[in-house]
């Protein structure tokens, strides 16, 4: 049998407890096998059977014949010089997605922002990852495959006090919630204590405001949301984030009081804003937003603009941020101001492209209009 046609090994990278109990099951083995492989792979970053000693030699062969554990290939990774790191990893057909590790100041907290998505399918008007189109989804493997990458790039996980990876946001390429049936079963892997063993308050999910997904998510995963609000009326949101003609302000926070319901402890919804020079960055518009999340519990992130080629929009200065920041104190909201993080690597929030083989020609579109522009 050549190799072209030997049968395809099965990837044991983005199988949940179940699958894996299931597998074993299949190649008649005991279904405990799952749990002892599981950590392998994600406690200790092996992928290698050969490596995991406490299976038995016949079980170990057994799994090189009929398994493998086969996670993204590392085209790139960078560290900037505050100490955030990026990859870019090459998933299954070539494409690139574009994964960010940002410690903090305290060296405490390691957060992962995760891509699920090969481009995105939105096209919010200040977000780089946009204007590239979009491809595909990711599967549950490439998604977890990057917690995994991360974690072999750091180190294995020692102890629960010391994880390489602490915290995990779904706030890279993609919009998570359009990509549902993978992301769903990567997080719950997260959470697995043969897993990541991440807390649900430490994985955040945040969307641009998939209605009827938030509704459906909130039946059968209790992670922490964010939603990225940007302004605070119909009109201006919707230029900024078009989904918003679809399920507007009001749809998106009244499924944000249905999540909130749903979870089983007292939980705040993040809103984030990005905060763009002359564009809602007036008193006007702080007194909006103030107003309108006055009923939701919440918490906002203010994130400067990162600006990126043609964009037409320009980051506010510190002083301004910090004035609207001011204002919303007044109005009775902490504000904190997320620092810009990784700007030099192209790792900020909004800078994320990969490389994508855009079957939307929104990147085509994109480069047409910036040539008439210039003419």
């Amino acid at each position: 049998m050549t190799a072209d046609t030997a049968p395809q090994k099965t990837n044991l990278l983005g199988m949940s407890r179940d699958e894996m109990e299931t597998f074993f099951l299949s190649i008649g083995e005991k279904k405990f096998r799952a749990a002892q492989v599981m950590k392998w792979i994600h406690h200790e970053g092996c992928d290698d059977f050969a490596a995991m000693t406490n299976l038995a030699k016949a079980l170990r062969a057994k799994l090189a014949e009929v398994a493998e554990i086969r996670g993204p290939g590392v085209v790139y990774e960078g560290t900037s010089s505050d100490g955030t790191r990026k990859w870019v990893l090459e998933v299954e057909d070539g494409s690139y997605v574009e994964t960010v590790l940002i410690p903090a100041d305290n060296g405490k907290r390691r957060t992962l922002c995760v891509s699920s998505q090969v481009g995105c399918s939105l096209d919010c008007s200040f977000c780089s990852t946009g204007k590239q189109g979009f491809q595909r989804n990711l599967t549950a493997a490439e998604i977890i495959g990057q917690v995994w990458v991360a974690q072999r790039s750091v180190g294995p996980r020692k102890d629960t006090a010391n994880r390489p990876v602490t915290n995990v946001v779904m706030m890279g390429m993609g919009e998570p919630l359009l990509n549902y049936d993978n992301v769903v079963p990567a997080m719950k892997l997260m959470l697995d204590d043969d897993g990541y063993g991440l807390s649900k308050r430490r994985v955040t999910l945040s969307t641009s405001g998939v209605v009827p997904m938030i509704d459906r998510l909130g039946d059968e995963i209790d992670v922490s949301l964010a939603i990225s609000l940007h302004a605070a009326n119909d009109e201006l949101r919707s230029e900024l984030v078009p989904l918003n003609r679809k399920y507007n302000i009001r749809a998106l926070l009244d499924a944000c009081h249905r999540y909130l319901a749903k979870c089983d402890d007292t939980r705040m919804i993040t809103v984030e804003y990005t905060v763009i020079k002359d564009v809602n960055d007036q008193q006007e518009h702080a007194r909006e937003l103030a107003e309108l999340l006055r009923e939701l519990p919440c918490k906002i992130n203010l994130i400067p603009f990162n600006p990126f080629p043609h964009s037409g929009y320009e980051k506010p200065s510190r002083n301004q941020c910090v004035r609207f920041q001011q204002w919303l104190y007044e109005l009775g909201y902490t504000a904190p101001i997320r620092t810009t993080r990784g700007d030099d690597i192209d790792a900020a929030c909004g800078q994320l492209v990969g490389r994508v083989k855009d079957r939307t020609k929104r990147h085509e579109r994109y480069i047409q209009s910036i040539q008439i522009d210039a003419d």
